[in-house]
Formats: C-alpha cells, sequence, structure tokens
C-alpha cells in the first residue's frame, strides 16, 4: 500500500443530535369533548458513535470526513405517540486509536477490541409529552418538555499500533530488511536511511501454527523527542507493543552507544516505554567472523541479545524463539 495511504491522526468535529420536543396535544373526539392531555414524548437525539473495526489499518477513511453531524429526535405527536429517535452516527476505526478531546487534549477512551463502541457525542434527550404532567390537581397540562440541546465536540483520533514486537533503530539499521525476511509484509527496501516512512506490519508465523506481529517503526535519531528527523511521529506507535526489539548493526562504531541513545530517547518521549520487555538483535552479522562477533559480545548491553542476518538467515530462528518465549513469559505474568 503506497505510503501516502497511511493517516494515524485525524480531528472531527461531532454534533450530536437534539431531542425532540414533547407534544402538548388534548384529547378531541366527537364524543369525548373533554379527552385530556395525550402528547407523546419527543424522540432522542442520535449519537455520534466510535467503533472499532479490526479491517481497518489507517485513519485513511476519515481524512476528508471532517464533519460528523448525527440525526434529530423528531417531536412528539397525539395519542401519546413518541417521535423517532434520531439516526446515530457510526464512526468506524482501526484497533489502537485513541481519542481525546481536541480543547483540553485529555483522553476521552481507547478502542483496542473489534466491536468496542463508546459514545463521543450524546444526543439530547426528548421532551415529555403533556400527558405525563397530568396529575389530580393539574389535569389538563398545557405544557411539555422541549428536547435537550446537541452536544457539539472536536476530537482528535490518534491511532497507535497493535503490535506484539516493535522493531526500534536508527535509520538504515535493516529493520525493514528483517521485516521482510520474517514475514510477507513487503516494505520499501533501499540503502539509504529514512527509505520507511511509514510504520509496517508483518504477521511472523513460528512452529505449530503460532504467529505474532511485528512492527517496522521508522528510525529513530538523537534528539527525536525534540521533534528531529521523522521519529518523533511514531514514537507512539512502540507504545503498544509488548517487546521491544532493539536492531543494531554489527559495523556500528559502538553498539552499547548506540544502544544507549535509542533508550535515552524512549524514554525522554515516555518512561513507561522503559518497563516494557527489551530484546537485542545484531544484524547484518554475515560482514562479521566468528573472532570479531566474540569481541561484540563482550562489549554489549546487559540484556538478551542475538546476532542475526536477513540475508542469508543466520539467527533468525533463534530470534523468533527469543521473541515467543517473552511473549509467553509476559502472558504468564499477566
Amino acid at each position: 500500500m503506497a505510503g501516502s495511504n497511511f493517516v494515524d491522526y485525524v480531528k472531527i468535529f461531532c454534533r450530536s443530535g437534539k431531542g425532540g420536543s414533547g407534544s402538548a396535544h388534548f384529547r378531541r373526539e366527537k364524543f369525548v369533548p373533554k379527552g385530556g392531555p395525550d402528547g407523546g414524548d419527543g424522540g432522542r437525539g442520535g449519537h455520534v458513535i466510535i467503533r472499532g473495526n479490526k479491517n481497518y489499518w489507517t485513519l485513511i477513511h476519515l481524512k476528508y470526513q471532517r464533519h460528523v453531524f448525527a440525526g434529530h429526535g423528531e417531536s412528539g405527536s397525539r395519542q401519546r405517540s413518541s417521535g423517532l429517535s434520531g439516526e446515530d452516527k457510526i464512526i468506524e476505526v482501526p484497533l489502537g486509536t485513541v481519542v481525546k478531546d481536541d480543547e483540553t487534549g485529555e483522553v476521552l477512551f481507547e478502542i483496542t477490541n473489534h466491536g468496542d463502541e463508546a459514545i463521543v457525542a450524546k444526543g439530547g434527550r426528548g421532551g415529555l409529552g403533556n400527558f405525563n404532567f397530568k396529575s389530580a390537581t393539574n389535569q389538563t397540562p398545557r405544557y411539555a418538555q422541549p428536547g435537550e440541546p446537541a452536544i457539539e465536540i472536536s476530537v482528535i483520533l490518534e491511532l497507535k499500533l497493535l503490535a506484539d514486537v516493535g522493531l526500534v533503530g536508527f535509520p538504515n539499521a535493516g529493520k525493514s530488511t528483517l521485516l521482510a525476511s520474517v514475514s510477507a509484509a513487503k516494505p520499501e527496501i533501499a540503502d539509504y536511511p529514512f527509505t520507511t516512512l511509514i510504520p509496517n506490519l508483518g504477521i511472523v508465523e513460528y512452529h505449530d501454527h503460532k504467529s505474532f506481529v511485528m512492527a517496522d517503526i521508522p528510525g529513530i535519531i538523537e534528539g527525536a523527542h525534540e521533534g528531529r528527523g521523522i521519529g518523533l511521529r511514531f514514537l507512539r506507535h512502540i507504545e503498544r507493543n509488548s517487546i521491544l526489539l532493539f536492531l543494531i548493526p554489527s559495523d556500528s562504531k559502538n553498539i552499547r552507544q548506540e544502544y544507549g541513545i535509542l533508550l535515552n530517547e524512549l524514554e525522554q518521549y515516555n518512561p513507561e516505554l522503559l518497563d516494557k520487555k527489551r530484546l537485542l538483535a545484531i544484524s547484518k552479522s554475515d560482514f562479521i567472523d566468528a573472532e570479531l562477533q566474540k569481541e561484540l559480545e563482550a562489549d554489549l548491553p546487559e540484556l538478551p541479545y542475538v546476532f542475526i542476518s536477513s540475508v542469508t538467515g543466520k539467527g533468525i530462528a533463534q530470534l523468533k524463539e527469543m521473541i515467543w518465549n517473552e511473549l509467553e513469559h509476559s502472558l504468564l505474568e499477566n
């Protein structure tokens, strides 16, 4: 899918429907001159509802749908007939969508499961008809309630990809090549920085029909949390990953130092990211021999690691096993 088709941020103005007015009608028939009040209630206004849909992976379908208006409730009528409710408007979003109030920035709710629904703008209640106000002391109420007004709210929809494993690394570290080698995903791959301009998801097959989802996040550079490069825009996608897989090439000047820079960028963006399980993969290891690999191992960060080559397949099976074991361990802990 073309890069321009990935949209993970939209702003939408929502307005619910106003409630219908109650009726102040009196029953008038040929042989019932004083039939009393029989005004019906007004219908409720339509809601604006956000619903999760697993078939969507981007907010592209909402890019130009900047206004969503629900239907108004109809007024009540004679013979205690209630008005029809206004039409609800449903906004379908991909799983992992966060809904925020545009004015305050407050997170209203998150959609993480298929079919989950949440009302973002509640329709106004319909007014009561005059029949409801009839009493022993007031047998001919000549008034009815108006319907409640509509609610208007501007919301921001932010998508955070749902994946088991998020790839973290500098541009050109080999993240896209790894994703392409272990899944059916076809990210753009080239030998220059920032080839990946959008996150890519791939399903990685393991033994006995088991699988997990891996996300290739655009490369992070030093200072990304301050807005440098393009990594900041996509750092939020890492927040939902169960495991962070740091990918650093074997020809790096200092693997430990690069890992420290990446870790610092994540901490500056969101300190809670450091609570996630972290793994390390040394990519492009087909360029090094056993002796050099041993030298590199002596100065690696203190976390589970594996040397891999997405081209030759070296260490890929070991990497899958390491990831799967950590995912199972995480499930047992939760």
